[in-house]
């Protein structure tokens, strides 16, 4: 069984991205960094800017993974409630928090932070702050939650800056082997026998559409190597025994 096992969600908190207006560009972003680092992404779950739901996705998120990656709702307008609903939901007090008043001033002049600026400086108390290199304003880490912006460019730059701080676990390696125009239902019953044998393992088959032409492939994932290569193996051999079945 897998050893040094660490787990991750996301939090979507916006209503933009429920109404379809924004297209989130996060939860990829977010998915590639953990698999880099050896981080096994379980979950997702995007929720309105409503305090009830925010405080009861964190309850549910972070007793059941190492981490909770949130995005948005931290900026300076009136329906940005993430950090009020972080601080609920972790029992702790709120208020403007001098280090991040003086980022702000790094890039604001003091004449100009007024009070809507001002509430980006806002972090529940006990919370460790998270560098924002492209406008100051930061995000902020409280247990095993890391509160990033729903700016892609901002959450990509806080992302950075907490990477190097986060517990890496076994890397997942993943290998595809392309079945080309054959379809699922010609060899769904030998994956199937294959996905048996190889219990700890992931192995997917994913047909799309490219250049106006059907194409399939399946990707065998998982932490021990010898078993993905072994799974592998086995598949490209499937692949080709359904291809001549096929003639």
């Amino acid at each position: 069984m897998t050893q040094n096992l660490v787990t991750a969600a996301v939090l979507v908190i916006g209503d933009e991205i429920l109404s379809g207006r924004t297209k989130d560009k996060n939860i990829g972003a977010i998915a590639s960094r953990c698999s880099d680092i050896g981080i096994d992404l379980r979950e997702v779950r995007i929720v309105p800017d409503d305090e009830m739901e925010i405080v009861a996705a964190l309850d549910a998120l972070r007793s059941r993974y190492t981490y909770v990656f949130t995005t948005g709702g931290i900026g300076p307008t009136h329906d940005d409630i993430t950090a009020d609903s972080v601080a609920k939901a972790f029992g702790v007090g709120i208020s403007e928090d001098p280090r991040a008043i003086a980022l702000l001033l790094e890039r604001i002049k003091p004449e100009d932070l007024n009070e809507a600026r001002r509430r980006m400086a806002r972090i529940p108390h006990g919370a460790e702050l998270v560098e924002n290199s492209v406008s100051k304003a930061p995000g902020f880490w409280i247990g095993n939650v890391i509160v990033m912006a729903g700016v892609p460019a901002v959450m990509n730059a806080m992302l950075d800056a907490v990477t190097p701080q986060l517990t890496s676990g076994a890397k997942t390696i993943s290998r595809g082997v392309a079945a080309g125009t054959l379809p699922e239902g010609a060899y769904a019953s030998a994956l199937g026998e294959i996905a048996l044998r190889f219990p700890d393992l992931s192995i997917g088959s994913y047909p799309s559409f490219r250049d106006g032409a059907f194409h399939n492939e399946i990707v065998v994932r998982g932490k021990d190597p010898l078993a993905v290569e072994q799974a592998a193996e086995q598949v490209a051999d499937m692949v080709v025994k359904s291809s001549l079945d096929r003639r």
